[in-house]
C-alpha cells in the first residue's frame, strides 16, 4: 500500500467518523471542544485499563485458584 492510498484511506475513515458522530454540522469551536472531551475520555479509559484490569485479574486468578484447592504461592514444599 503505498503512502497516497493510505492518506486517502485516513481521509476516509475521518469523514466516516463525522458522518457517524454528526460533527460535520458543529462549528469549529464545538469541533475543538467535542474532540477535546472525546480523546480526553479515550485517554482515561485506556490509563484505567492499563492500570486496574491487570490487578483484576490477577485477583481473580487468586480467588479461583483458592476456591479448586490449589496451594497458595507462599507455601513452601520439601523437596529432597
Amino acid at each position: 500500500m503505498d503512502i497516497k492510498s493510505m492518506k486517502n484511506y485516513l481521509y476516509w475513515l475521518y469523514c466516516q467518523f463525522e458522518l457517524v458522530t454528526c460533527s460535520y454540522l458543529m462549528e469549529p469551536w464545538e469541533k475543538l471542544l467535542f474532540y477535546t472531551f472525546n480523546i480526553t475520555m479515550l485517554v482515561m479509559v485506556l490509563y484505567m485499563a492499563y492500570v486496574f484490569v491487570p490487578v483484576h485479574i490477577s485477583t481473580a486468578f487468586h480467588f479461583f485458584f483458592h476456591l479448586f484447592g490449589n496451594q497458595h504461592e507462599n507455601t513452601v514444599s520439601i523437596v529432597k
